[in-house]
């Protein structure tokens, strides 16, 4: 049987988002804003799946920025805005993530950037994070015009791809993304780098780790079981 083939979120899962908390503090004189934006990202996001509105991750991120701002009462300048919405396409790797997916890569399995970022920035992110030689694809989730964990986006990489949804397995540190991949026949990792439980509503993955090490070492094992 052949190897699945490991698709990879990548904003908070690959690339870590604790450099903008600087930028945060500097623009709300407070880092931990830095997660309530995107954690209001996120949730628009779905809105705008759940309603069919047409945008795109840039667009969201903005006017996430902006309602952050009113909702603190902070007049949030152009230039401080730029500089962190700019700072997204610079985000470093986890530590942990090179001598993973290096290992995965060795074991023969084909690796894959998958995000609801555009095509233009997970690019960008992946070449600014030193990760190009380490995924054999990036795709976007721009060409449908929706995002995870929307089913039409799994669908649609499994087609891009050109394989069968068993054989894809996602790994996330968003349970909603989870549940998402699992829910239309895709297998899935959640690697907690959050700290937070996973939602005991949502299809529970059969490999859960704080470590990505750890996670593609289960990925492994289980592909050897197969």
């Amino acid at each position: 049987m052949a190897l699945d083939t490991i698709l990879f979120d990548i904003n908070e899962t690959v690339l870590n988002l604790d450099s903008l908390k600087s930028k945060f503090k500097d623009a709300f004189g407070d880092e931990k804003v830095a997660s309530i934006w995107f954690s209001t990202l996120l949730h628009s996001s779905t809105v705008c799946v759940v309603t069919g509105v047409e945008t795109n991750f840039a667009e969201l991120a903005k006017i996430a920025l902006k309602d952050v701002a009113s909702r603190l009462g902070v007049n949030l300048s152009d230039e401080k805005s730029q500089n962190i919405l700019g700072s997204f396409a610079n985000l470093q790797p986890h530590c942990d993530i090179i001598g993973a997916l290096s290992k995965l890569r060795t074991a023969g399995y084909k690796t894959v950037a998958f995000s609801n970022s555009s095509q233009r920035l997970i690019t960008s992110q992946i070449n600014n994070a030193g990760l190009v030689d380490y995924f054999d694809e990036i795709v976007s989730v721009e060409a449908t015009g929706s995002f995870k964990p929307d089913p039409r986006v799994y669908e649609y990489v499994a087609k891009k791809l050109g394989q069968p949804k068993e054989q894809l397995r996602l790994v996330a540190t968003h349970d909603w993304d989870i549940h998402g991949a699992l829910s239309v026949g895709l297998k899935a990792a959640y690697i907690d780098r959050l700290n937070s439980p996973y939602n005991p509503l949502y299809i529970q993955p059969d490999i859960k780790a704080d470590s990505m090490h750890d996670i593609v070492d289960e990925i492994i094992k289980l592909g050897k079981m197969y």
